[in-house]
This record gives structure tokens, C-alpha cells and sequence, in this order.
């Protein structure tokens, strides 16, 4: 009895000091919490969508997933082989061009008249706390934190493994001007020693003034957060980029729901829609689109073409690593609706339609 006393106590502190690694980031306190309490879509101690929103959908259990995934997976989640692409110098870009450059799943970087934008970057290798987990598509990662000019706009939409990377930030920390996030993440940047006055931290339907003709509102999305087994503590988000000459959608992770039809009414039209395709299944359905609502989405938001991600990195869900392109452009071209799907790395020119092979088959 006592050696079994004893073997509870070692796990449980093994678990306790595991969790306590800054990786993790850290919860709102004090009078920060306090002010998170009172923001309007902050009720029953978390964060809540627009909409009614399930973990899991009517009749699926943890149980049920669970064993989808042991006994269900995909045996194509990840690429037979090496994924192809091309490597841009960001360093040494023309600064009159505007460029898009997509890194696998969220991860982009945006040059719009003149300044730099980063969202999501993920660039260690993994989407996960445990090691050797979730590790990213052989061929992903051909960028590292060293390939990047300053940047003057660091987007986080939620601070779920695959979109907010520890390592990735802290290496990018002397490149970042300013990071403009949503409500409670900045608890986990200032653990990780980022500049309070550099953070920008918003709830829903707020206005950022960036600089002369640049401008952020933050829309809602439907969705979750939580780096560790306590959820909804911080906000997730979806962002409007305004620049002098162009808007942008900047979707974050979201189930489908009216507020990209509200969004395309308050903001639209947009030049382009970036937003997820991947990760997605039944059992989860509210909290990520399946791909066909994706272009549905970006119809909604009165886009004038998509950019498919949340895809090609990581093998998050049930489904073959290519499903999600597959299906997207599929239902694209059956509505005849732009979509453009670069290879990882590829430099795409924002201001020319431009025709992209289907670089996946």
C-alpha cells in the first residue's frame, strides 16, 4: 500500500512540475483576471462563443473520439513522401511589392504597402507540449526564425499549440514590434519576457490604429483556447486588416456560424480570405469548418478569393493529409469561386491573379 502511495505521489508530481514549464504559458490573476471578467463574452468562468458552441457534437463521447483515433486514423494522415517547395528571401524583398507567403497549416507572412506582417508562426517542428508529438510533414519546415526581416505586426489569433509556438516566439522576440492578440494571451507572452508595451490586446469588435492608413478590427470566431487542461481562459479571434490599399481577412480557427455573413456585411468586400480547411470532423463539427463551409465562408465574407490553411503541416484529425485541399478546391470550382493554394514557401503577388498548380498530387 505504501510503495502504491508512494508511485501516486512521484506521477503526481512529475505531472505538477511538468506543467509548470514556461511552455505553458500562464493563466490570467490578480486584477488582470478581473478585468477579463468583465468583458461581455466572458460568463461562467471562460470565454463563450457568439452561439451555443459543443466541445463535441450530439451523440459523441471523449470515448468515441478516442478510439476514432487509435482505431480510426487515416492510414494517409501524413505524405508518403517529402512535401515540395520553394524558399523566398524575405530578407531581400522588393518593398513595392505586396507579398503572401504561406508556411504550411496558419502560419503566413504578409507584406502590404510597406510593412510586415506574421501570423501564427510555427517553426519548432511540433504542435505539441509532449516530445516527439505532432510533429510537422517532412518538407514543412525549410523556413527557421533566422529567414525573417523585422516584422511590425505579429498576429496571434489563440493560444492553441499549432498556432501560438513557444520556441517559434522566443527566437522571433528581437524581430517583433508589436504583437496584436486577443484578450488573456498576453499572461503567457510576458511569462515568456515579452514587453507589456508592445502587446496589443483586444476583445471582439474593437478598432487598433496601427500607423498612417493601417488599421485592425478584431471579429469574433468560433472556437476555443487553453494551453493546458483549463480552457476558454483566453479569447480566440479573427482580424480585418485594413492597409492603404487593401483589406484582408485574417480568419484564426472558427466553426462555421452567421458571423462571417455579419463580418462580410460590416467590413466586406474583401481582397482576400485566408481561413481554415483542415483538422476538421464530424465529432467536432462546431468548432472546425469542414471544407465545402469554408468556401461558404468566404462567399459570406464577400472575398474576392480564398487561401485555404490550417492544412499540409500537421496531422491534427482523422482524415488523409490531402482531404481538405481536395475537397476545398473541388467545391471552389463548383461555384466557381477564386481560390488560390501556393506551395509552402511560394512568394504569391496579392495585387495579380495568379493560377497555382496543384502542387499536392
Amino acid at each position: 500500500m505504501l510503495i502504491f502511495f508512494l508511485i501516486i505521489v512521484v506521477v503526481v508530481a512529475g505531472i505538477y512540475i511538468f506543467m509548470n514549464q514556461p511552455q505553458f504559458g500562464k493563466l490570467p490573476s490578480g486584477a488582470y483576471f478581473e478585468r477579463i471578467k468583465t468583458s461581455p463574452n466572458y460568463k461562467g468562468g471562460k470565454f463563450q462563443n457568439i452561439s451555443n458552441t459543443p466541445d463535441l457534437a450530439e451523440g459523441v463521447t471523449m470515448f468515441t473520439v478516442l478510439r476514432e483515433f487509435i482505431f480510426g486514423k487515416s492510414k494517409r494522415d501524413k505524405p508518403a513522401t517529402k512535401l515540395p517547395s520553394k524558399k523566398t528571401d524575405l530578407l531581400n524583398l522588393d518593398p513595392n511589392k505586396n507579398v503572401l507567403v504561406w508556411f504550411g497549416h496558419s502560419s503566413y507572412f504578409m507584406q502590404i504597402d510597406g510593412k510586415k506582417f506574421l501570423v501564427d508562426p510555427v517553426f519548432s517542428g511540433s504542435a505539441s507540449p509532449l516530445p516527439n508529438s505532432v510533429k510537422s510533414f517532412a518538407g514543412s519546415d525549410v523556413y527557421t526564425t533566422d529567414d525573417f526581416p523585422v516584422i511590425d505586426y505579429l498576429f496571434i489569433s489563440h493560444d492553441h499549440w499549432d498556432h501560438l509556438d513557444y520556441k517559434t516566439v522566443l527566437k522571433l522576440q528581437p524581430k517583433i514590434k508589436k504583437i496584436i492578440t486577443a484578450l488573456g494571451v498576453s499572461p503567457h507572452l510576458e511569462r515568456w519576457n515579452f514587453d507589456k508595451n508592445i502587446i496589443i490586446e483586444k476583445d471582439w469588435n474593437e478598432e487598433i490604429i496601427l500607423d498612417n492608413g493601417f488599421s485592425v478590427n478584431t471579429t469574433p470566431c468560433r472556437h476555443f483556447s487553453g494551453r493546458t487542461f483549463k480552457r476558454q481562459q483566453s479569447l480566440w479571434m479573427s482580424f480585418v486588416l485594413k492597409t492603404p490599399t487593401m483589406k484582408i481577412f485574417i480568419g484564426g480557427d472558427s466553426g462555421y456560424d452567421t458571423h462571417f455573413a455579419e463580418i462580410g456585411k460590416n467590413f466586406g468586400p474583401f481582397d482576400l480570405a485566408i481561413l481554415e480547411c483542415g483538422q476538421y470532423n464530424k465529432n467536432w463539427k462546431y468548432i472546425h469548418m469542414m471544407p465545402e463551409e469554408t468556401v461558404q465562408a468566404a462567399q459570406d465574407l464577400q472575398a474576392k478569393k480564398l487561401l485555404p490553411a490550417h492544412w499540409a503541416k500537421f496531422s491534427l484529425s482523422l482524415h488523409d493529409w490531402d482531404e481538405p485541399i481536395n475537397r476545398v478546391t473541388a467545391e471552389a470550382e463548383r461555384k466557381n469561386f477564386p481560390i488560390i493554394h501556393p506551395m509552402i514557401g511560394e512568394a504569391v503577388d496579392l495585387n495579380v491573379n495568379e493560377i497555382f498548380p496543384r502542387w499536392w498530387e
